[in-house]
């Protein structure tokens, strides 16, 4: 009996520890995020940068969807005295904090490239981050504590959108500076990197890929890189060959050479990493499209959070400019509330999933955050103010303060209430759909393929999002975030019988392992 119960005790210990690193690891892996999204686009919307403008930023993240390139790299390679996956955490966290604080000198308004190229490195380093956390977290937990560690992850990942996309604007609004917010920021990354170093659990090296020589490695990476410049330079070219600019004021002229540079790059990088023998990346694609319906789970995963994608691409200008609310009021709702209302809908989805199957979860919580687009609708032809306001007096909460007093909108609370909550439930459903999906001996590569095809619309709806917006209006366009929608409803209610072959809910037996 008292060998069971310290049996039970390590168990239970073990657990904790798994847990607490993916805590904090999921933090790490969503600070960064909204550096190069939400709250860029406050920067840039308070810098005075036109909406289209805006929008083409968005391209920055563009990493994230091409992250399964590099991602063999960091399953064959090992930095040394680390191990293979708390190496690659450490060295890009690192990394992360010193591009962070680089970022911080510079000035949207009178160096747009620079600056573009900053957030463009640091969303490189923050992808090659989540390749090794969800990869970490794969190889991490078992099966039965899955459900329970997407919860966990997806918390973590929103509370740092708290920080750096809800409280930073706070801060920025407070300050003044947001040069002086993405200074903190990069100290807090350099934290992360410090318990990463001396606090994350090993994992076993057992399922590395092959070995293969290095050199040859390396050679298909740059074989890889040298397709994505050919595609680049051939698509653009071929475009200019039928009469068109790269530099037409026409924003719409503009978005087609980015998706055409963007088509051509990645087959051409794809065909030279074969013809060179990149063999890490060979191999894990291959054995990924080995598996039935390979391709079906990878349109389902694009299609599944686009119309979220489309509704959320420029919901911080649309506040702040188009609806006139001030950046602390936009930094409380839509940051500090709705992120709260998320990690809220991410539990109760995990509590949901444990009694539903994979299927009917996707499913239910697919329909909810179509729905969910209507809110945008209402307050985009309603207007601020249309059902009254509530006054968020003076506060300080330390690091945190508020000094004037800011409104806000019933409906604005009502919108994000809803967006927020039925966006964090099918976010659970979706990580454990990813990390179903993943073969452990290729864990970096898969969840990167996948994760980046996740991305796919978050990235390049943003673009046209800016364009689109400017174009018919935002009533009209959030009418037509929810069209586009429906697709990955229909997708999920298609693929329902390899879905649920796929999941089904774990056990009470499991639950409590």
């Amino acid at each position: 009996m008292a060998e069971a119960a310290v049996l039970s005790a390590g168990a239970r210990l073990g657990r904790t520890w798994r847990l607490t690193a993916i805590l904090v690891l999921g933090f790490a892996s969503g600070l960064p995020l909204a550096l190069t999204g939400q709250a860029m686009q406050a920067w840039l919307t308070v810098d005075g940068i036109d909406l289209a403008t805006i929008g083409f930023f968005g391209l920055v993240g563009i990493p994230y969807t091409f992250k399964f390139l590099w991602a063999p790299l960091m399953d064959r390679f090992e930095p040394p005295f680390l191990g293979r996956r708390r190496g690659w955490l450490v060295l890009t966290q690192l990394a992360l904090g010193g591009l962070l604080w680089l970022m911080s000198g510079l000035s949207p308004a009178t160096a747009p490239q620079l600056f573009a190229l900053a957030a463009l490195a640091v969303a490189f380093l923050a992808a090659s981050q989540d390749v090794v956390v969800d990869a970490y977290r794969t190889d991490l937990l078992p099966e039965a504590e899955r459900g329970l560690g997407a919860s966990v992850h997806v918390f973590a990942y929103r509370l740092a959108m708290i920080l750096s996309g809800g409280i930073s604007l706070i801060w920025a609004g407070q300050w003044q500076s947001w040069p002086r917010v993405y200074a903190v920021m990069a100290a807090i990354m350099v934290g992360c990197a410090a318990f990463s170093l001396l606090a994350v659990p090993r994992v076993s090296s057992a399922n590395k890929p092959l070995a293969s020589d290095p050199k040859k490695e390396l050679l298909g990476f740059a074989a890889m890189l040298a397709g994505v410049v050919a595609g680049y330079v051939v698509a653009r070219q071929a475009l200019v060959v039928l009469g068109l600019n790269p530099d037409d004021a026409n924003k719409w002229v503009q978005l087609l050479f980015v998706l055409a540079e963007i088509a051509a790059a990645l087959p051409l990088a794809w065909w030279c990493s074969r013809k060179a023998g990149f063999e890490t990346l060979n191999q894990s694609l291959a054995s990924y499209f080995a598996q039935s319906g390979a391709g079906a789970f990878l349109l389902l995963i694009v299609l599944y959070k686009l119309g979220d994608a489309f509704a959320g691409s420029l919901t911080t200008p649309f506040l702040i400019k188009g609806m006139g609310f001030l950046q602390e009021e936009v930094g409380i709702a839509n940051k500090v509330i709705g992120i709260w209302l998320t990690i809220l809908g991410a539990f109760i989805g995990g509590l949901i999933m444990t009694r539903l199957a994979l299927y009917r979860s996707l499913l239910f919580f697919g329909v909810l955050q179509l729905v969910s687009n209507f809110g945008f609708y209402l307050l985009a032809l309603l207007g601020k103010g249309a059902w009254g306001a509530v006054m968020v007096p003076a506060f300080d909460w330390g690091i945190v303060s508020l000094h004037t007093p800011a409104s806000l909108d019933w409906l604005l609370l009502t919108v994000i209430a809803g967006e927020n909550i039925s966006g964090g439930m099918g976010t659970v459903a979706f990580v454990a759909l990813l990390m179903g999906l993943c073969n452990h001996r290729f864990s970096a590569t898969h969840y990167a393929l996948l994760s980046a095809f996740a991305a796919v619309g978050r990235i390049y709806v943003s673009p046209l999002s800016g364009v689109l917006s400017e174009s018919i209006g935002w009533p009209a366009f959030f009418l037509f975030s929810i069209v586009v929608a429906v697709p990955g409803v229909f997708m999920v209610w298609w693929m329902r019988r390899p879905l649920q072959a796929l999941g089904a809910p774990a056990s009470a037996g499991a639950a409590d392992d």
